[in-house]
Order: C-alpha cells, then structure tokens, then sequence
C-alpha cells in the first residue's frame, strides 16, 4: 500500500524520468535522420518537428510509437515532397 501524501513526489519523479528518456530518443531519432527539423513554439510546451520515415506505417510504428511521451503527444501528418525550386537535395523528401 502507497502513503498518499507521496504520489505527487513519485508522479513528478516519474514525469522527470519519462523526459529524460524522451531526450535520449529524440536524439537517437535525430542522428538516425527520422527528426529532420525540430521546432519549440515561443512561449509554449509544444513543439513541432518534420520526421522522416519511409511511409506513414513506419513512422508511427518504429518513429513516433518508439518516444516515451507519445501518449501525451497530439499529431496531425502532412505527407510533403521537394518543391522544384528548393536548391537542396532533389531526393529530400520529408
């Protein structure tokens, strides 16, 4: 049986933790090249990013579905493809 008075100890210490870890495969997911751009939106805790993966299946399952705070994250996916005037990569599609 838990003392009640700690569940807001434990809830901040396993928040810390699941952030932490979060860190950690954000970076993984950057060096492999699924986080393409990463964004912060000023004066707010959300975030925006561009990821890669080869179709949406792979991105939810081996991308996104692989970060520790995904059950707290809201997605909206926008397939995207190179614009023809773009002077980086003619393959870099994101």
């Amino acid at each position: 049986m838990s003392d009640r008075s700690d569940r807001p100890r434990r809830h901040r210490l396993g928040l810390e933790r699941r952030h932490a870890a979060e860190a950690v495969r954000v970076k993984e997911l950057a060096d492999s090249g699924n986080l393409f751009r990463p964004w912060r939106s000023v004066g707010e805790p959300r975030s925006i990013g561009v990821w890669r993966a080869a179709d949406e299946d792979e991105l939810h399952a081996k991308v996104l579905g692989t970060v520790p705070l995904r059950s707290w994250m809201t997605l909206t996916i926008t397939s995207r493809e190179s614009h023809p005037n773009d002077r980086g990569k003619a393959d870099a599609t994101a």
